[in-house]
């Protein structure tokens, strides 16, 4: 009776089709390899990681129902061992950093090499940080708004920032929400004050980086 070596169990969470047929198709190409699942939703993919060991999750940040900076952490919440490698079309360090800091053991870009990929995946599993050329550039440039970390925002707050993106002003925002145009201001000026900016553009402008938009 021979023994079996126990493949590398991967699932991959992406909300593009193309994308996660593809990368399913060239890691099918490795033998050590093995992807038991392919999820469009952050959820679906928690679930199931709820309920199935992985070994390694691939896993986008634009996501349609939840911020992968957000569901990376949940997922060493529930899997310590299990290693996070984002793949993304986001070219933020902020968010790259922020990945590091919930826990991920790498960030690569989609337009990677393919080898640079499976390079990183075997990184991860070597116990090593896996980064692309391209993320290692950046890593090493920060920008000038970085922030350690993403301020935390109320409810009330995402919508007004939501208004703000929308150019609604200061009254139509306060007819919207049913307050008072000095409670709109007070918000206006805590979102200022939370993320360290001056104006409205600039507030608008990190939150898009930080996917809180």
């Amino acid at each position: 009776m021979f023994d079996t070596v126990r493949k590398t169990r991967i699932i991959i969470i992406d909300d593009h089709p193309l994308v996660s047929a593809g990368l399913e198709s060239l890691l099918a190409r490795e033998e050590d390899f093995e992807v038991i699942g392919t999820f469009a939703s952050g959820l679906a993919g928690l679930a199931f990681l709820a309920q199935n060991q992985a070994d390694i999750v691939i896993l986008d940040i634009s996501l349609p129902d939840v911020n992968g900076v957000d569901l990376c952490l949940k997922i060493k919440s529930l899997l310590p061992q299990c290693d996070v490698l984002a793949l993304s079309n986001h070219t933020e360090r902020m968010l790259m950093m922020q990945m590091l800091q919930n826990g991920a053991s790498g960030y690569l870009l989609k337009n990677a090499p393919i080898d640079e990929i499976i390079n990183g995946i075997k990184d991860c599993l070597k116990g090593e940080m896996a980064f692309s050329k391209e993320v290692k550039a950046i890593m090493l440039k920060p920008s000038v708004n970085e922030l350690g970390t993403r301020p935390k925002i109320t409810k009330r707050e995402k919508q007004i920032l939501k208004l703000i993106e929308e150019g609604k002003t200061t009254v139509a925002m306060a007819d919207l929400l049913f307050v008072s145009p000095l409670t709109i201001e007070t918000h206006r000026r805590n979102l200022m004050q939370k993320f360290g900016v001056k104006n409205a553009l600039e507030l608008i402008k990190i939150s898009r980086e930080q996917l809180l938009l």
